[in-house]
This record gives structure tokens, sequence and C-alpha cells, in this order.
């Protein structure tokens, strides 16, 4: 196996492993990293991962708990990994994180208003549904936006390889 290969599935499997842990760690409701990393692990792999990101939140489903809302729940989170391939630049992926958060947040509380008990089946209620979702989303968008800067930050470390001219420039 060549290097490259070796460091992405090194790299995916880590991945994959954030995204189980971070579904047990105790945190604010919605407040995970979770929806950054199906959009980067789909930047960084490409489409073919989404099937192994997807069985992340599976695997840890099985121990959380299924539940009727995971078509919601998982179908948001492949669409948005569909999407990730159009993301090319820095700003071009912060606005994909933002934006993954708003089709994390519109779909699933469609399916909690459509399945659950909670809301009236009508215009009213679903805008109810949504309203009632907004602290959550508030969570949500910030995990998000979190991890994303972060990865940001990382890549353009690696990129300008940052810490060696800053060291150069401070020690000469």
């Amino acid at each position: 196996m060549s290097k490259n290969i070796k460091d992405k599935v090194i790299l995916l499997t880590s991945f994959l492993t954030v995204i189980i842990f971070f579904r047990y760690i105790p945190h604010p409701p919605n407040f995970t990293p979770l929806i950054a990393l199906t959009m980067y692990g789909s930047i960084f792999f490409g489409i073919s991962a989404l099937p192994f990101i997807i069985l992340a939140f599976a695997i840890s489903d099985f121990f959380i708990g299924f539940h009727s809302l995971l078509i919601w729940t998982w179908g948001s989170l492949l669409l948005i990994g569909l999407t990730g391939k159009y993301y090319k630049s820095i700003f071009s992926r912060l606005f994909g994180s933002l934006m993954s958060a708003f089709i994390f947040y519109f779909i699933t509380n469609f399916g909690v208003w459509l399945f659950s008990n909670f809301y009236e089946k009508s215009f009213f209620g679903l805008i109810e549904c949504y309203t009632l979702a907004i602290p959550f989303f508030g969570n949500t968008l910030l995990g998000t936006l979190v991890l994303a800067t972060l990865i940001e930050t990382a890549l353009l470390i690696k990129k300008n390889n940052f810490i060696n001219k800053l060291l150069n420039n401070f020690f000469t």
C-alpha cells in the first residue's frame, strides 16, 4: 500500500472514530462537529467516503438507539456530503459549513414536524417546529463553524508551512 493511500486510510479512520466519539461524549444539545466532519470528509476523500461516514453514524446510533427520524438525519448528512465537492476555496468551504448547518436544520426539523405528534400538521405547526428548534440550531451552527474554522486553520498552516516560517523569523 502506498504511503499516500495509507495516509488517507488513517485519516478516514480518524474521521470515523471522531464521529463516533463525539456522539457519546457529553455536549450541549446539537453542539457537535459532526456536520463539518461530514462535509470535510467528502471534500478530503470524495463521495466514495459517504457510505463509511453514514456507517459511523449507524454504528453509534446502534448503541445510542435507533429512532424513527434516522432517514431525515442520515439523509441530510448524505446531502451535505454530496455538496462537499463544490467547495474549492476556504471561503466557499466556510460558506458550505454554514449551508450544511442550514440543510441539517431544515431537513431534520421537517422530519420532526411530519412524523411526530408534537406539532399540528399545518403550515403554522411547521413554523412552530422550526421556531422552537432555533436554540438547537444556534448550537448546531456554532459547533459546525468552530470545527470548520479549526480545519481551515490547520490547512492554512500546512499549506503555508506557517509554523516554520514563524519560528525562522522569530529566531533570526
